[in-house]
């Protein structure tokens, strides 16, 4: 990774909205102008609570996605916000095709532009997102300094290395127990425990997802108090008793509800973030009864035996992987195949263990598979040949997806293998696709698509052939 000078913004003062502008309160403030000077202008989207006022200084919360998607992101996070007070506002310039000095500068002054619109508390600036927007949400507090806290859906910190004691934030990660990411979290959380680096891990039983507003809540809640328990916020004990209380109710629904391992995961967060505010003796003897259980001892087992298991087969998906690719094996895309029809008897299997292991590894070889593609995509010299093998690959790996399916149509039809560029097309028309102007559209196929074989295709499954059939006599 490029090291990057740090980037620093200076807060100005707070006092009105520039130029009059009019925010909404309670809804989406979509497409606000940043301008800069001899470029096109920036913009981004804002959420304020409806209880809003300038009278006060707010938290906010600074979200990211990576398709530069604003108003979707907001959205997720928005009734979160409402219920704790939190003000909202994400880029619609970030994106994964820009560098990460260029995003950096690009948050930056989002940043600076929301600090003068609205009066910000200087020890509650925080940053997040889902996946790649998460992890890019993880880098931030390296170049820009008093954000106090990473808010990251299904992602990892991007780099532990570059974390330090000096210079602490507070990091929540938020992940389901399916998700492919869960076991990176797992392992992130493990190394900043030992680095003593502030942290919280809230789980919930979902794939790589947004997760329930109940987290997300949960997470934004974790925030407040910590600056609590800090000095920095008022204490409120009405919100720590509640907090407190909350905990206690959902350690026990989960435990009636046979999920012994999220109850730890609620008591292990709730003794983390109340330690310092109140009295952790109910929540002590909670997690000490808990762990004694042998349901919960049984359940732990077999999460431990599974995540072995897990850990061996992606081992072997990423050897066979690159040796595949490396010799455009395509003879072993019935071994994948197999490897797809194991995991789909798992998804039928009556144990929740390997229900989500089942899950988590599908989800990691898929996305093995798109990280392959965009290196390879990315260099000097595209390797044509290799990226047509991980494409053939996703349709076993991924199957509901078209654009695996098109390019590889395309790519067929340029070199002139229509054995191959015949069979693809029936593949994805028996998934249920049914876009023929953009089959008719696709790139180097223009001797292919007037084929009687292809119309006769098109005649079956769509009617209507672009081009006649004509037999010979």
């Amino acid at each position: 990774m490029k090291k990057l000078l740090p980037l620093i913004f200076l807060v100005l003062p707070l006092t009105v909205f520039s130029q009059q502008l009019k925010i909404a309160k309670g809804t989406i403030n979509d497409s606000l102008a940043i301008a800069i000077e001899g470029e096109n202008n920036e913009s981004f989207s804002l959420y304020v609570p409806t209880n809003f006022t300038m009278s006060k200084a707010w938290p906010v919360l600074f979200l990211f996605d990576m398709n530069g998607k604003s108003k979707s992101v907001i959205s997720m996070f928005a009734t979160a916000a409402e219920q704790e007070g939190y003000i909202l506002a994400s880029s619609n310039n970030i994106k994964d095709t820009l560098s990460l000095s260029q995003n950096v500068l690009i948050a930056n002054r989002m940043f600076n532009a929301v600090y003068e619109m609205i009066p910000i508390h200087k020890e509650r600036t925080y940053v997040g997102g889902i996946g790649d927007g998460g992890r890019f949400a993880t880098l931030l507090p390296t170049f820009i300094k008093d954000i106090r806290g990473v808010l990251s859906c299904g992602a990892a910190i991007a780099n532990t290395e570059v974390l330090t004691r000096k210079s602490p934030f507070y990091f929540i990660g938020i992940a389901g127990r399916s998700d492919y990411n869960y076991r990176e979290l797992l392992e992130s959380k493990m190394i900043l425990d030992n680095l003593n680096f502030p942290n919280l891990l809230i789980l919930f039983e979902g794939e790589h997802q947004w997760a329930p507003m109940e987290e997300i809540a949960w997470a934004l809640r974790s925030f407040t108090l910590s600056e609590m328990a800090k000095g920095n916020v008022p204490k409120n004990d009405s919100l720590i008793t509640d907090y407190y209380e909350s905990s206690l109710i959902k350690a026990n629904k989960l435990l009636y509800n046979d999920k012994p391992l999220l109850a730890e995961n609620v008591l292990d967060n709730s003794i983390e973030v109340y330690n310092p505010l109140g009295d952790l003796d109910s929540l002590k003897i909670s997690k000490k009864v808990l762990r004694r259980s042998k349901t919960y001892r049984s359940k732990k087992r077999l999460q431990d035996n599974f995540f072995l298991k897990e850990s061996l087969t992606k081992e072997d998906y990423g050897y066979y992987l690159e040796e595949d690719i490396f010799t455009y094996n395509y003879n072993n895309l019935g071994w994948w195949n197999f490897q797809m029809s194991e995991l789909d008897k798992m998804d039928k299997s009556g144990n929740e263990f390997e229900l989500r292991m089942s899950s988590r590894l599908r989800g990691f070889l898929n996305a093995l598979i798109s990280d392959n593609i965009n290196i390879i995509s990315t260099n000097r010299e595209v390797d044509l040949e290799a990226l047509n093998f991980l494409y053939q690959l996703k349709t076993i790996t991924d199957p509901d997806s078209p654009e695996n399916y098109l390019r590889v149509i395309s790519y067929s039809s340029q070199v002139e293998d229509y054995g191959t560029a015949i069979f693809y097309p029936e593949e994805l028309l028996k998934t249920g696709y049914d876009n023929k102007e953009e089959l008719y559209g696709l790139e180097h196929t223009a001797l292919f698509r007037i084929t009687p074989e292809f119309n006769a295709m098109i005649a079956k499954y769509l009617k209507d052939a672009r081009y006649d059939i004509i037999e010979e006599q």
